[in-house]
């Protein structure tokens, strides 16, 4: 993903959580404010008819809803079909094998 569609993708975001409806010259303003001047013009125009009607936060917070709900379903099925236990024993490795972004020595503000 190159700088102006990260700019872009932060600025509608901002917007959105300002509750300030998406045009082209709100995203420029906030692309410029930022410090980002070279920022081609069509790039704002395509941001603003791709999320033209469209709740944004409503797609940020319901992203993953549907992977997390067939999920366990998923791993219940495979569970009961391979004996239960040992799809168990391998759940739990997995679980205890994630590691959090603190666990890794840098955070968000380092």
């Amino acid at each position: 993903m190159s700088v102006a569609e990260k700019a872009l993708t932060y600025a509608t975001l901002i917007l959105a959580d300002a509750e300030v409806a998406l045009d082209a010259e709100k995203l420029k303003a906030v692309t410029t404010a930022a410090g980002l001047t070279d920022i081609q013009p069509i790039y704002f125009s395509l941001y603003t008819k791709a999320f033209d009607g469209k709740n944004i936060l409503d797609l940020v917070t319901n992203v993953s809803s549907g992977v997390a709900v067939a999920a366990p379903g998923a791993g219940a099925a495979a569970g009961a079909a391979a004996g239960g236990e040992a799809a168990a024993e391998e759940e739990k490795k997995e679980e205890e094998g994630e590691e959090s972004d603190d666990d890794m020595g840098f955070g968000l503000f380092d």
